[in-house]
């Protein structure tokens, strides 16, 4: 799988560019604020139809602009591949193409670009707050399983009319007889979202146990547990006694959660904790051994994606290296020897040896 052209018009600061890529790795270099993370941010658009940066299109449109265009030119499952987006501002939405034919969601590009993105803020994402952690796994899940997505949306509706209704519920006490149905489809859909978490984070930690112990010579072991909801006994059971023990659980909280007009348990507060040799790295983790468990989990993101599409997704690295020691550094370069890598960094001569380099400058390729 590789990214061999990328044309932009009025993305970000882009009014217009048309650049090839190395089958390998990417330099892509420049002072601050020139469109260095913009690029990579079009290049993961283009695979999974999100910004990681936003979620708000009018900020990827260049001011002033009626729209913007993004078209990749990709080779993926053996065969020459096209994604085009066209974002518009406002409420009109955006038009997806895949080789020409025009598609409904990008869920239909499912496979065609997959990419891994590696950002400073991952280096310490284990020392974040839950909702950064299940953010990377969520993002991670939707581009290996897109009936996850689908699900997440799902789950995400139904909490947000079940909050509403906890609050408007003073001002019209009837919505308190609607409640147990939504209840009832919240547990199912979250039921799904435990199953396919359990799974993945199963993988993911057994992967990244592997890089980690390469990482430090064998002298940690690393262990990722799946926290969730304290009434499922076991995660990897069927769906169906999974619904019966969230339900359990929210029987519990109903009084609660009337008082507290929110909702206070499901998988919406699901976590999940590394420890290293039987210590836990969010409390106690040196800031090196840390940055090393993020890039462990990173690594083993893309193994499983490899895993899964039979190819090698694109690497992101967004200025990730300069935030590393040299032994990390080189680590990092060592395990990126195969598949295509983009890596951002304000040193032209740091990495002189890698592929292609690339010079931006106010959004435009200096020659």
């Amino acid at each position: 799988m590789r990214l061999n052209n990328l044309k932009l018009s009025q993305f970000r600061n882009y009014e217009s560019l048309d650049l090839c890529f190395d089958p390998g790795v990417n330099l892509i270099v420049g002072n601050n604020a020139q469109g260095k993370t913009n690029l990579l941010e079009a290049i993961a658009y283009c695979g999974s139809g999100k910004s990681f940066r936003t979620q708000k299109t009018a900020e990827m449109i260049r001011f002033g602009a009626e729209f913007a265009e993004l078209e990749a030119k990709i080779f993926a499952q053996e065969r020459d591949q096209t994604v085009r987006f066209v974002l518009f501002p406002g409420a009109r939405p955006r038009q997806i193409y895949r080789n020409g034919a025009k598609k409904k969601t990008a869920a239909e590009l499912s496979g065609v670009l997959p990419t891994v993105l590696f950002c400073p803020e991952d280096l310490m994402v284990l020392k974040s707050g839950a909702a950064q952690r299940r953010r990377l796994g969520d993002h991670a899940l939707c581009g290996l399983r897109p009936n996850y997505e689908a699900a997440l949306a799902e789950y995400n509706r139904i909490l947000e009319q079940k909050s509403r209704i906890l609050k408007d519920r003073f001002e019209n006490p009837a919505l308190l007889e609607i409640l147990p149905e939504y209840n009832t489809r919240l547990c199912q859909v979250g039921a799904l979202l435990i199953s396919y978490r359990a799974r993945f984070y199963d993988g993911l930690g057994k992967a990244a146990g592997k890089y980690h112990s390469r990482f430090s010579g064998g002298a940690e072991e690393f262990l990722l547990e799946y926290k969730t909801v304290s009434t499922v006994s076991d995660p990897f059971a069927p769906v169906s006694k999974l619904t019966e023990e969230l339900l359990e659980h929210l029987q519990r909280h109903y009084r609660a959660e009337l008082e507290a007009c929110q909702c206070l348990t499901g998988p919406h507060r699901d976590d999940f904790e590394v420890s290293l040799s039987g210590i836990n790295l969010k409390a106690y983790g040196s800031q090196g051994q840390t940055r090393t468990a993020a890039i462990s989990l990173k690594l083993a993101q893309r193994e499983l994606m490899a895993n899964q599409w039979g190819e090698e997704p694109v690497l992101l690295l967004d200025d990730v290296l300069s935030e590393l020691d040299q032994g990390r550094q080189d680590f990092v370069l060592n395990q990126i020897s195969s598949g295509q890598v983009f890596i951002t960094c304000c040193e032209p001569g740091r990495f002189t040896k890698l592929g292609k380099t690339i010079e931006i400058q106010a959004g435009c390729v200096v020659s």
